[in-house]
């Protein structure tokens, strides 16, 4: 009896850490459209010092651990499956950053993080993965949430049509990002996933924002300390927290559970923007997190 017992209590902590780690990885990239918002260079710069200036604590780390398979892949096979999330993420923070521009940063952050339905419908297409009729629940409820929390559907039409095309665009390549690394930990550790990802976007990152915006510099201070807070908060932190997740939970909640970015994003804010949260933003948050659990049990 004393085995079994400690049996469950393993399973519990080996569920409840992934678990931890998906929150707390969705709520460090919810800060981002603060950071983007608040970056004094143009956003295909911003994008690239994300990623670029994430290698910094990622290489020391792996350094640090002497972990040279994380900076190494064992074949050229290897390496091309390592570059290829970042790819997908650099597709993606191209087109999000540049929505943001172009539509509401309501608008944006809503149809950006889309990607759980176009993750589920990749995965049943071409993946045969199973969902549950509670799981289509729960992602239904999360998505009214997420309307609710973004002014409801009268709030989607103000919004520029290409910007929100944009966005929808950065959904379906993040899905993919997603289902890649779901794919990849089978395999291969965080840190070496998260290094060769994020190197291979940077690198297509700088080329294209050399040509689009030129100027890849923040004049001051306060500049820098965005993008450091863009890269080390939110994708060294947030993504690094997400890869170990998808290691132990099914893509497709897991990109559920990222739905809290827009919730953590419009706290933040309304505390650090002076952008109040009414009544029925306030609702459609608690919708979004009814929406998780019952995913979750799905």
């Amino acid at each position: 009896m004393s085995k079994l017992i400690r049996s469950d209590a393993a399973k519990a902590v080996d569920n409840g850490i992934p678990l931890a780690a998906l929150i707390l990885g969705g709520a460090a990239i919810g800060g981002s459209p603060i950071f983007v918002r608040l970056s004094e260079v143009g956003p295909l710069a911003t994008a690239f010092w994300r990623v670029a200036l994430a290698l910094i604590p990622l290489l020391i780390f792996a350094l640090a651990r002497r972990e040279k398979s994380a900076i190494r892949p064992a074949s050229l096979a290897d390496s091309f499956m390592l570059v290829l999330p970042g790819l997908f993420l650099a597709t993606d923070l191209v087109t999000w950053h540049l929505s943001i521009h172009m539509t509401s940063v309501a608008n944006a952050t809503l149809l950006a993080n889309l990607a759980p339905i176009f993750v589920a419908v990749i995965g049943w297409l071409f993946l045969r993965a199973q969902i549950s009729g509670l799981f289509l629940l729960g992602l239904a409820t999360a998505m009214v949430g997420i309307v609710t929390l973004k002014g409801g559907l009268a709030g989607l039409a103000h919004g520029d049509l290409r910007g929100d095309g944009l966005a929808t665009v950065a959904a379906l390549f993040y899905a993919g990002y997603i289902l890649v690394i779901g794919r990849l930990r089978s395999r291969f550790d965080t840190l070496q996933i998260m290094i060769w990802s994020t190197a291979a976007a940077a690198v297509c990152l700088l080329p294209i924002a050399l040509l689009a915006e030129g100027v890849m510099l923040p004049p001051s201070l306060f500049g820098w300390s965005m993008l450091i807070g863009l890269a080390f908060i939110s994708h060294a932190g947030g993504q690094v927290a997400i890869t170990y997740a998808l290691a132990y939970l099914p893509p497709a909640f897991s990109s559920l559970t990222l739905l809290l970015q827009p919730v953590v994003a419009a706290i933040l804010a309304w505390i650090l923007l002076a952008e109040a949260i009414g009544p029925l933003q306030a609702i459609g948050g608690a919708v979004v997190l009814v929406g998780i659990l019952v995913a979750r049990r799905g």
